[in-house]
């Protein structure tokens, strides 16, 4: 079936992707009969005082330019982030960048080692390792412009930004990627501390001071855009409530969880990514757990405070109900990645499921 194709092809490297992509349905220029129409005069929820038509979408990752971007919107993801950018050019991983995963039940948050291959079969996890590239400003600040227009009234194109290492202070790098992503005209912008490329106890959500002054440089540079920061997974509560009470007031929300760590490795107990890459992030419904349960804390934490910051569930969502349970468990909004990638149905599915 054409939607069993995924809209990013693992085969072809990054930059083809870029290139020639999106593939299966997101490349036909009208959606199928979904059976779902828009109800005329139904209130509408609220995203960061933005209303959308359902608080459903595509996380930063799989979105690289505004050709995915408009694709995505036309199949009813109403939140679409643009893939994480940076103030400089950033070479891709080589290939593989994408391999399906095959732990024995649930991935736990210990860095499992697993079973990776090309046998893409549901339910899906995915392995990713593409250390976080970027076309340089003057490539993608055009086209993120040409996404934010492709965005109907309902819908919200969300930037991604991140830091570079080496470049001085990493907060002044940081507001920079900012500042350049504000230009293009996005009304939300997304921060990324979880990239899993920079190892897993090395991410920079991890480091509470850090992470406020990243966050209160950015808000200097940029005071007029929510700001959402996106996540890893806290394996403890004491790191995590840290975390808020030092940043819980400055920002608009917080995207989670970005993916697991695993050790991938061959039928041969190889490293399947390569020699240089013994881990990867994880992402699909082996991480769906860790997901829902990083929102529960995260609400549970906004209500004990008295907060009002938005939560953004991300993680092995690939049917409705697993949208319900995010939901139900706190979080404002949900996000896709792998689930969409391989079902570009997948937000009409659930927009129909809610009429």
């Amino acid at each position: 079936m054409k939607n069993e194709v995924p809209f990013y092809d693992p085969d072809l490297s990054y930059e083809d992707n870029y290139k020639e992509g999106p593939f299966g349905l997101f490349a036909e220029k009208n959606i199928p009969e979904s059976g779902y129409s828009e109800i005329s005069g139904k209130k509408n929820p609220n995203f960061l005082g933005l209303e959308v038509d359902i608080p459903f979408g595509i996380p930063a990752g799989p979105l690289l330019n505004s050709r995915y971007i408009k694709a995505a919107f036309r199949f009813g993801f109403d939140l679409c982030v643009y893939k994480t950018v940076r103030t400089q050019a950033q070479a891709c991983h080589p290939l593989p960048n994408v391999l399906a995963i095959h732990p024995n039940g649930h991935l736990t948050a210990d860095c499992d080692t697993v079973l990776a291959d090309k046998n893409y079969s549901q339910p899906l996890s995915i392995t990713n390792s593409f250390g976080v590239p970027s076309f340089s400003p003057d490539i993608w600040q055009p086209d993120m412009a040409e996404a934010v227009k492709a965005a109907s009234n309902k819908q919200i194109m969300i930037g991604s930004f991140q830091g570079t290492q080496g470049k001085g202070k990493i907060e002044d790098d940081y507001a920079l990627a900012a500042r350049l992503v504000a230009e293009t005209g996005a009304p939300v912008i997304e921060t990324n501390l979880s990239c899993p490329n920079e190892g897993v106890n090395n991410l920079l959500c991890f480091d509470t001071e850090a992470v406020y002054r990243i966050v209160e440089k950015i808000k200097s540079t940029v005071p007029d855009r929510p700001l959402l920061l996106k996540t890893a997974y806290f394996k403890d509560d004491v790191h995590l409530k840290k975390l808020l009470d030092k940043v819980g007031h400055l920002v608009q929300g917080f995207s989670t969880i970005n993916t697991l760590s695993a050790r991938p490795v061959d039928k041969n107990n190889h490293p399947a990514l390569s020699e240089n890459r013994p881990e990867g992030g994880v992402c699909g419904d082996a991480i769906r757990w860790a997901g829902l349960e990083m929102v529960s804390r995260l609400a549970h934490f906004r209500q004990e405070m008295g907060a009002d910051f938005v939560i953004v569930g991300v993680g092995g969502v690939n049917h409705p109900d697993h949208y319900k349970a995010y939901i139900k468990a706190g979080a404002n909004a949900v996000m896709s990645a792998t689930g969409a990638m391989w079902n570009p149905l997948l937000a009409l599915d659930i927009k129909k499921s809610q009429v």
